[in-house]
């Protein structure tokens, strides 16, 4: 065959990287499509977080909606809170996402053995593997950056910080909330990866490289995926957020169900979808930046494998 037909036929199944493909090159795109999942919509995260926020008893809410909220944030608090405590994302994605990419080709590989064809289940029960592992390293890292998205924060760096809920609330603190993010990333991840492969393939059917179409079905299935997991993250935010509330109640919960309790006594049954709306925005683009970026580095790395095998 000569290399201009491997080119193109290489370009054409990118979507299976070549065995000679290595850990480091997966690691490497997961790595990059997290960073730019996370901090591009940063601001809007901070949104999410403060509108999730018990309130004192007898407060009226902060903010009326995303728009409003990132004006009032902006001109009372100043640019830059919008964008404290990313470092903290920066250095957490990172690796968590490479790790999580991994997972998810490697448990995709073995859920699809004998040459079968990949398929939407196969595909949203790697993502659910690679989550478990993913959001242990991520956990720690999500805390600190909620913590320092509250609007009574004082910590200006990620290291006072974490030093300040290490010194006050102890290790656990970082992982109390860990339980509680597994219950609400599995479904999230799962629903994401099944509801992404099954938009890529209604999309393209051709199962080229076509950024178009991963933007596209990344968004739809990032949206859903959040808004179908909203009330599971209202309980992760009342825990990783407890040790900075003057509510007593707030700070002695520790598990999922304590925190949807409190939840449904102060605010009923609407306050497990409080910050549906900035959830929703955030990770519409974010999830199709997230998956256009990881595609563009395995179509990157499969086309420099044929041409090395050329």
């Amino acid at each position: 065959m000569a290399p201009e037909v491997a080119h193109e036929a290489a370009e054409f199944d990118y979507e299976e990287l070549p065995e000679t493909s290595t850990l480091a090159m997966h690691l490497v795109a997961g790595a990059a499509a997290g960073i730019m999942e996370h901090s591009v919509m940063y601001p809007v995260d901070i949104v999410k977080t403060r509108m999730q926020v018990l309130a004192p008893a007898g407060a009226t809410a902060a903010y009326g909606g995303v728009t409003q909220a990132l004006r009032t944030i902006w001109t009372t608090e100043g640019m830059r809170t919008l964008w404290r405590g990313v470092t903290s994302v920066v250095l957490g994605a990172g690796p968590a996402h490479a790790v999580y990419f991994a997972t998810y080709e490697q448990t995709k590989k073995i859920l699809t053995m004998d040459g079968q064809q990949q398929s939407a289940l196969a595909a949203g029960a790697a993502g659910g593997a690679a989550t478990v592992v993913s959001d242990a390293l991520m956990n720690p890292f999500d805390v600190v950056k909620q913590r320092m998205q509250l609007a009574n924060s004082t910590h200006r760096s990620i290291l006072s910080c974490a030093r300040t809920i290490l010194q006050t609330e102890g290790l656990r603190a970082f992982y109390v909330s860990y339980p509680t993010t597994l219950v609400m990333s599995m479904p999230f991840q799962t629903i994401q990866f099944g509801c992404y492969d099954m938009f890529r393939r209604a999309l393209n059917p051709t199962n080229s490289y076509s950024p178009v179409t991963h933007v596209a079905a990344g968004g739809m299935a990032g949206a859903v995926a959040a808004l179908l997991t909203t009330p599971i993250d209202c309980c992760k935010t009342l825990l990783q957020t407890r040790g900075a509330s003057t509510n007593q109640e707030v700070r002695a919960a520790s598990s999922i169900a304590q925190a949807a309790r409190i939840i449904f006594r102060h605010q009923g049954l609407s306050g497990f979808m409080r910050g549906a709306r900035p959830r929703v925005i955030a990770n519409m683009p974010a999830t199709a930046i997230s998956w256009t970026t990881y595609e563009y580095f395995k179509w990157v790395i499969a086309r420099r494998e044929s041409r090395s095998q050329a």
